[in-house]
């Protein structure tokens, strides 16, 4: 529904990146998107989506609802502020102004787990957001904050690689994957000039 949605298309294009990208045909057809944010994987395809569309977490309980800003969602690995009582029942992502792009780094394009993905926006503001490159995901405050104010791509590089912590597991080498993200910082800022 979301690949296939003309609003979606049109608001947030990276969003129907991310979701073409998640396993095969029978997983997009049965998976969601509250599932993908519950489930609360670094490595979930479609969460630097909704970090850099600054998206909102809406939680239910038989009391009360209350939202929570996505970038403050996730308190570690596999954990986030989600009670046992409460449902995800939506996702708010406000107007996103600004230059979209989205990209996966892994084995192969569909139905393997993300060895790193990125999502950003390029406005007035720019939002930078990184899956599998540590316990949660991880929105670039700093090196945004550099390229947006005209700095260098090498310090916005250089500030990336303080921001990270990615691992060795059995998809890759954390080596590889800080490499890759400080390599796809350039790509994004390139392609979206």
């Amino acid at each position: 529904e979301i690949i296939a949605s003309r609003i979606v298309q049109k608001r947030a294009p990276m969003l129907v990146a991310a979701s073409r990208e998640v396993g095969g045909a029978q997983i997009q057809n049965r998976g969601t998107l509250g599932g993908n944010v519950a489930n609360a994987s670094p490595a979930g395809d479609t969460l630097p989506v909704l970090a850099a569309a600054n998206a909102r977490i809406v939680l239910r309980n038989h009391r009360s609802t209350r939202t929570v800003a996505f970038d403050s969602y996730y308190t570690g690995y596999r954990k986030s502020v989600r009670r046992p009582d409460e449902l995800i029942v939506a996702i708010e992502i406000p107007r996103i102004d600004g230059v979209q792009w989205w990209r996966k780094v892994g084995t192969r394009r569909a139905q393997a787990i993300s060895k790193i993905m990125i999502a950003g926006v390029r406005g007035r503001d720019v939002r930078i957001a990184f899956g599998s490159v540590a316990p949660t995901v991880v929105l670039a405050k700093k090196a945004a904050a550099i390229l947006s104010t005209g700095g260098s791509i090498a310090d916005a590089q250089a500030a990336l690689r303080s921001e990270i912590s990615p691992i060795d597991d059995v998809r890759s080498t954390g080596e590889y994957r800080a490499k890759v993200a400080a390599n796809l910082l350039p790509q994004f800022w390139n392609e979206t000039a």
